[in-house]
C-alpha cells in the first residue's frame, strides 16, 4: 500500500513538497505548515499523521527535518 501523504526530501534552501493523493499542496517549511497544508486539504487531524508510516513517506531525510533554517516553532 502506497501512503496518501508523500513528503519529499528538503530542497536546498529549506523546505519540502507535500503531496496528498498525488496532488502537489506546497513546499512545507515545519511540521506546522505541513499540518496546515493538511487541514486544507481536508484532514483536520494531520499532526498525528506526520508520524504514522501508513499513511505518510517521508522521502529522503530525516522525518520533521525540512532543512534550511530551523522554524519549527512557526
Amino acid at each position: 500500500m502506497t501512503a496518501r501523504i508523500v513528503i519529499h526530501r528538503p530542497a536546498g534552501a529549506g523546505g519540502r513538497r507535500v503531496y496528498i493523493d498525488g496532488t502537489a499542496l506546497g513546499v512545507g517549511r515545519s511540521d506546522a505548515a505541513t499540518v496546515e497544508f493538511l487541514r486544507c486539504a481536508g484532514l483536520p487531524d494531520g499532526e498525528p499523521l506526520l508520524d504514522d508510516p501508513e499513511g505518510v513517506e517521508w522521502r529522503g531525510g530525516q522525518p520533521h527535518d525540512y532543512g534550511g533554517p530551523s522554524l519549527s516553532s512557526a
